[in-house]
């Protein structure tokens, strides 16, 4: 049985950091490309980051290159998002998912939106 838990949102001041992780269980992350999207009230889902179990390439949204990091332990099946410098625009509910695809589809997936399976999300709020 497939199941991804995030955790680690809360409430954190401008200019703070938080850190997200996804466990993840049923499946191999070596075959997956682990991904955060985010959604914020009356917006539309954004993809945040991803990176690839096989190879770790990782791909960041614009808005967050530079002050988030993603990272996989694949021993434990978990994957992190360290978000720091946050800004109110960063608030949203944070949500982890896993698609079993290569590195070199992760993009194509993020825009789609087409992922294999999503955790529970965990809201993250940053306040000015």
């Amino acid at each position: 049985d497939v199941q991804l838990q995030a955790s680690g949102g809360g409430l954190v001041q401008a200019g703070g950091s938080l850190r997200l992780s996804c466990a993840a269980s049923g499946f191999t992350f070596d075959d997956y490309a682990m991904c955060w999207f985010r959604q914020a009230p009356g917006k539309e889902r954004e993809g945040v980051s991803c990176i690839s179990g096989g190879d770790g390439s990782t791909y960041y949204a614009n808005s967050v290159k530079g002050r988030f990091a993603i990272s996989t332990d694949n021993a434990k099946n978990t994957v992190t998002l360290q978000m720091n410098s946050l800004k109110p625009e960063d608030t949203a509910v944070y949500y982890c998912a896993a698609a079993r695809i290569p590195s070199a589809f992760m993009l194509v997936a993020i825009i789609a939106g087409r992922f294999d399976y999503w955790g529970q999300g965990t809201l993250v709020t940053v306040s000015s």
